[in-house]
């Protein structure tokens, strides 16, 4: 092949190229595939897709027809619709709310990653359908407020509406629940690994307590503190929508905010704690982990929290997190907590143990008084 025909095919061949995210506001992302090969399931609608990734995906098809009807009646009838009569939509002739288990899946679809349209779209959709009812003094709902009210479940700190440009889509919405209410930005920018050298079952043992945040705190699951030996965490609900949820965001962080990853750290500090079946039974017991699983529960839980932080990437550290973990490691390896651990380790782990070492030290005290009793004599 002559130089002039590959500098042509090469020059076609560039032409055809593609970015990987067209621009700096891509807010969909397909989950990178060393996370989502963990747990597909976790990442794909299992009943409705709204976005264009899933799009006709065979197993979705079943809603397609539903979707025309409710797209239908939207437009011809809620857009025409009074306040008073938009508040007097019933469930019989909903397919969706009057089944339950249906209601509850397409919550769950919602809210993956790979299943969103970005929230502008559905803002201009709704602001073209209600222009005269949205002008009438604010006494009808903007959609950002519409959508905090569906997804309140996940509100556990009551937090206001966000402002709907802070916010790219469903996924992003239930982050911003999660996130505490004054997050300060991350400065430590060069990472540094997260290690925590003690589990819980180890911290246990070296005095530290393990205690339930007080629920009239206001409810932020990243909401840590440690004092005076007594690590407060806050309650949470451990069961299949709990991986679901904390997976898509940590891969929303993973694609779209990858210097601020406040749920990927607090996912990576529960799975330094629970390393072992004991390690979750000890945060189980303290009831910061309310478990729903049946069966193996520990195991379950402990697989849940430290599988969820598989294959992801750091590339800040929080400072907050890291004097917690240091703070934590060496409260373990103070010289008198360090004895108190090598002894409850070693001659109190059980009942017989303890009695055995009781009376070993009854027989060491009583030999050393008889010891002195008998110098004295002499």
């Amino acid at each position: 092949m002559e130089n002039d025909d590959v500098a042509i095919e090469v020059e076609e061949m560039l032409k055809k190229a593609q970015r990987l995210f067209a621009t700096k506001s891509c807010c969909i992302y397909r989950v990178p595939h060393i996370i989502r090969q963990l747990n597909e399931d976790a990442y794909t609608p299992t009943v409705v897709s709204i976005g264009p990734l899933h799009h006709w995906n065979s197993r979705l098809i079943s809603m397609e027809g539903h979707k025309q009807v409710y797209c239908q009646y939207f437009i011809i009838e809620r857009s025409e619709a009074s306040l008073s009569e938009c508040k007097e939509g019933t469930a019989e002739d909903d397919v969706i709310a009057s089944k339950p288990w249906m209601a509850s899946r397409v919550g769950h679809d919602l809210l993956l990653l790979e299943n969103q349209i970005p929230l502008f779209v559905f803002e201009k959709i709704y602001n073209l359908a209600f222009p005269p009812l949205l002008d009438a003094g604010g006494e009808f709902p903007s959609f950002i407020l519409l959508a905090a009210h569906a997804f309140s479940c996940y509100n556990k700190q009551g937090l206001s509406s966000p402002a709907a440009s802070s916010v790219a889509h469903f996924t992003d919405l239930l982050r911003y629940f999660y996130l505490p209410p004054s997050h300060t930005t991350r400065h430590l920018r060069k990472p540094e690994a997260l290690v925590l050298g003690h589990s819980a079952s180890e911290l246990v043992e070296a005095g530290v307590k393990f205690q339930v945040t007080n629920k009239s705190s206001h409810g932020c699951i990243l909401d840590l503190e440690l004092e005076h030996g007594t690590l407060k965490i806050p309650h949470i609900k451990a069961d299949d929508a709990t991986e679901i949820f904390l997976r898509n965001i940590v891969a929303l962080e993973q694609c779209h905010y990858p210097h601020d990853h406040y749920i990927l750290d607090y996912v990576i500090f529960l799975g330094h704690l629970m390393k072992t079946n004991k390690d979750a039974g000890v945060l189980i017991k303290a009831g910061i982990i309310g478990c729903i699983f049946g069966g193996d529960y520990e195991s379950k839980v402990a697989n849940l929290f430290g599988g969820v932080g598989k294959n992801t990437v750091v590339s800040t550290t929080s400072a907050c997190y890291l004097k917690f973990f240091n703070d934590l490691d060496d409260y373990c390896i103070h010289p008198w907590h360090s004895l108190m651990a090598t002894l409850r380790r070693d001659y109190f782990t059980s009942p017989w143990k303890t009695a055995a070492s009781f009376g070993g030290i009854v027989l060491l005290i009583l030999t050393v008084i008889q010891t002195v009793c008998s110098l004295r004599q002499v």
